[in-house]
């Protein structure tokens, strides 16, 4: 038998693609003020939590704004752009019905609360996880482990006990310093680190190739 009883899923380029929908939403309102990203920007935004990426646009990249306001700014626009137009990764919601049917489920995403529960609504899958958290929720974002951490325990589980289904550097990094088995679906615009893909246990191609026979396997 396995070990492994729950998975749990990351959020943003794992069942949705929207990576380029923040990239293009928070670049034309860095533009906005006048500013340009720095060169590793969207990099290091990727994994990091609401308050982590607000900080970096007001602080580093020189918004004028507070970061405090930077968030809800960005967080206003990319939830009209959610609201007009989901962009859906093509197999994720059958992938999440199908591994739900044998594994306990859980979402650790680095979107906002308020994000995570529109995407889930108007994905049709607001039954699907056991547990849903926001790294705005725990006091680190990824590639810390806090998120992870917090899942594994609300599930009621050990860590080990776990995989993750992670698309980003920090988001493969996270997993992997929390103990989770690992599971990397590389995004094609924006892949992962070789160091960060290494610490995946098993790579698939797209999520919907992800079968509950590899999960199994894992461990």
């Amino acid at each position: 038998m396995s070990t492994i009883r729950a998975v749990v899923f990351d959020l943003d380029g794992v069942i949705i693609d929207s990576e380029e929908v923040w990239e293009e939403v928070r670049r034309g309102y860095v533009a906005e003020h006048g500013r340009e990203f720095r060169p590793d920007s969207q990099d290091r935004m990727m994994g990091m939590s609401t308050g982590e990426w607000s900080r970096h646009l007001a602080e580093e990249v020189g918004v004028p704004r507070t970061a405090e306001q930077v968030a809800a700014d960005v967080l206003g626009r990319m939830a009209e752009r959610y609201r007009a137009d989901l962009p859906l990764i093509p197999g994720a919601v059958e992938a999440v019905r199908r591994i739900g049917e044998r594994f306990t489920l859980a979402l650790a995403s680095s979107s906002a609360r308020i994000l995570i529960d529109q995407v889930l609504a108007t994905a049709g899958l607001r039954d699907a996880f056991q547990v849903t958290l926001s790294t705005e929720e725990v006091p680190r974002g990824k590639p810390y482990p806090d998120v992870y951490l917090a899942a594994a325990e609300k599930l009621g589980l050990r860590p080990a006990a776990c995989a993750a289904v992670e698309d980003s550097s920090n988001g493969l990094r996270s997993a992997a310093a929390a103990g989770l088995a690992v599971v990397a679906v590389p995004h094609g615009v924006y892949p992962p680190a070789a160091d960060a893909i290494a610490k995946a246990s098993l790579v698939v191609p797209d999520i919907g190739a992800l079968t509950v026979e590899e999960i199994d396997r894992l461990r």
